[in-house]
């Protein structure tokens, strides 16, 4: 029987790919968990998150919204806007970052984000002509509490593996802001076994 080695590189080289880049991705989590568990203040963590979600992706912009009431607020990005870090807003119902959270669901546009009907202009953040826009929602407790957005200046197709971590980082992110409701004191008092054990058994699913 005849082995067809030049069918076999290309297999080959494409499993060496996948592998390196779930190498990345794990990379990438240990990364955030170890900001999580260090003496940084929120903001340092949203920022550290921020740059690494950029080195991973080789997007153009990285932003985290976090919900205040009713309104959607710009709290880290990984370019400078000192003056809209706190400032830009955005109602439940507006643009595509309003979107996802009311829908509470991931949303990944290749091209033209700035065409969809969804979109809102905020004539300050240069992201306002980005191509290629990637949405998730920041869950803490179940709920969603913020956003996290990914952009790319050029049109990019978002691979199952991007839309994976940006799901998993908006989640961690969630981690990140219950655990910034916790004093340290109380951290230190905490009876850790007693809180594990008073929540009851636990249920078979």
């Amino acid at each position: 029987m005849r082995h067809d080695y030049n069918k076999s590189v290309p297999k080959t080289k494409d499993l060496e790919v996948r592998l390196q880049r779930t190498e990345q991705q794990l990379q990438l989590f240990q990364k955030v968990s170890r900001l999580m568990v260090r003496e940084l203040s929120l903001q340092e963590v949203l920022q550290g998150i921020v740059s690494l979600t950029v080195e991973f992706s080789q997007c153009d912009s990285c932003l985290v919204y976090l919900l205040d009431n009713e309104e959607l607020v710009l709290c880290a990005s990984n370019t400078p806007h000192p003056s809209t870090i706190g400032k830009i807003r955005l109602k439940l119902n507006e643009g595509l970052t309003g979107w996802v959270a009311r829908e509470r669901r991931l949303l990944s546009i290749s091209r033209e984000a700035y065409k969809d009907p969804r979109f809102k202009t905020f004539g300050e953040l240069p992201e306002d002509s980005f191509e290629a826009f990637l949405s998730a929602p920041v869950i803490a407790r179940n709920r969603v509490v913020g956003v996290i957005n990914v952009q790319h200046r050029m049109p990019h197709q978002h691979t199952g593996s991007e839309m994976e971590v940006v799901t998993t980082l908006g989640e961690q992110v969630g981690c990140v802001l219950v655990l910034a409701r916790m004093a340290p004191t109380a951290m230190q008092s905490a009876n850790h076994v007693e809180l594990v054990l008073s929540s009851g058994p636990i249920r078979p699913r």
